[in-house]
C-alpha cells in the first residue's frame, strides 16, 4: 500500500457558503472590501463577503426606497434596484481614498433607482429635467404633508420647490403619463362595467361647421350691408337668384356679381390671399 507523505499537498474541498459567512462575520466592512478587490469575481468568498455587505446596509437601501413609496411601482421591485445599486457601490469603492460606504453607496442607490424610472417606467419619451421635477414634487408633497397637516396647495408646493406654476403644470402633465390607464379597463375597476372608451365622446360633424362659421363671422361686418342679406338669403333661406334679386330690385345677373364679391372678399380673407380675385374686382366696380 502507497503511503501518502506529510508534505504531500492534498485539494481539499471549497468550504460550505454558511461557513464562508461565519468566518467573515467578524470582519468590518473595509476588510471585506479588501478581501472583495484582492478575489476574482467567481470567487466563493469574495461572494460571501459581498451577501455580508449587503444584508449589513439593507436599511440604507429601504431608506432610499421610503422616498418612492408613493409611486406606483412596488417597494419590492424599488428595493431590487436599490440593491443593484449598493452592488455597484461595493465593487467601486476604494477604503484607501477615505469616508465610509454607507455614505458613498446613498447616492449610488438613488442614483439607480432614479434611472430605473427615467428608463423603465416612462411610458412616453419625457425630458429628463421634467422627469426628475416629477420625482421633486412627489417628495415635496409628501414632506409639506407632514409638515403643514394637510396636502400642500399649487402656493405652497411652488414656494416650496423655488418653480413657476408652469412648471408645476408640466411636471403633473408628465406624471399622468407616467402609468397611462388602458382604454379598455373598467372604470370602476370591477368587471363588467363600462370601460373609459365607452364614456369618450366621438367626433362631432358638426364641430368643423362651428368652427368654420366662427372664422366666416370674424370678418362678416366687413361686407357690405346689401350683400350679407344676399348671403344670408342664398344659403340660409335657400332663396334662388332670380328670387333674391325680386325681393331686392335688382336683376339676376346683378346679384351673382354681388354673391360673386361677397364670397370672393371672405375666401380672401380666410385663405390670407393678397390679391384680389376677377370676381372681387368685378363687383366693385359694379
Amino acid at each position: 500500500m502507497k503511503k501518502v507523505s506529510a508534505e504531500t499537498k492534498v485539494a481539499m474541498p471549497p468550504a460550505p457558503a454558511g461557513r464562508t459567512l461565519e468566518d467573515l462575520a467578524g470582519l468590518d466592512d473595509s476588510e471585506l472590501l479588501r478581501i472583495i478587490q484582492s478575489l476574482p469575481l467567481d470567487s466563493s468568498r469574495r461572494a460571501a463577503a459581498c451577501e455580508l455587505l449587503v444584508s449589513r446596509h439593507r436599511n440604507l437601501v429601504r431608506s432610499c426606497v421610503q422616498r418612492y413609496r408613493r409611486s406606483p411601482e412596488p417597494v419590492e421591485d424599488l428595493m431590487q434596484v436599490g440593491y443593484v445599486g449598493l452592488l455597484k457601490a461595493i465593487n467601486n469603492f476604494d477604503p484607501a481614498v477615505g469616508g465610509s460606504l454607507a455614505a458613498y453607496a446613498q447616492p449610488c442607490i438613488s442614483g439607480e433607482i432614479k434611472r430605473h424610472f427615467r428608463d423603465k417606467r416612462w411610458q412616453v419619451h419625457v425630458e429628463r429635467s421634467v422627469q426628475e421635477l416629477v420625482l421633486k414634487v412627489r417628495e415635496a408633497t409628501r414632506q409639506l404633508t407632514q409638515e403643514l397637516g394637510h396636502e400642500p396647495d399649487d402656493a405652497e408646493l411652488t414656494k416650496h420647490l423655488n418653480i413657476s406654476d408652469a412648471d408645476l403644470r408640466e411636471a403633473r402633465r408628465a406624471d399622468m403619463v407616467f402609468q397611462p390607464a388602458s382604454l379598455d379597463a373598467p372604470i370602476a375597476g370591477q368587471p363588467y362595467t363600462a370601460s373609459l372608451a365607452d364614456v369618450l365622446g366621438d367626433e362631432d360633424p358638426q364641430m368643423e361647421h362651428t368652427l368654420d362659421m366662427e372664422a366666416v363671422y370674424a370678418h362678416w361686418g366687413e361686407l357690405p350691408r346689401r350683400e350679407q342679406r344676399i348671403l344670408l338669403m342664398r344659403f340660409y333661406g335657400d332663396m334662388t337668384q332670380a328670387e333674391i334679386g325680386e325681393q331686392l330690385g335688382i336683376s339676376q345677373m346683378h346679384v351673382s356679381r354681388l354673391q360673386a364679391h361677397a364670397l370672393g372678399h371672405l375666401r380672401q380673407r380666410l385663405l390670407g390671399v393678397q390679391d384680389a380675385t376677377p370676381a372681387l374686382k368685378l363687383a366693385k366696380a359694379s
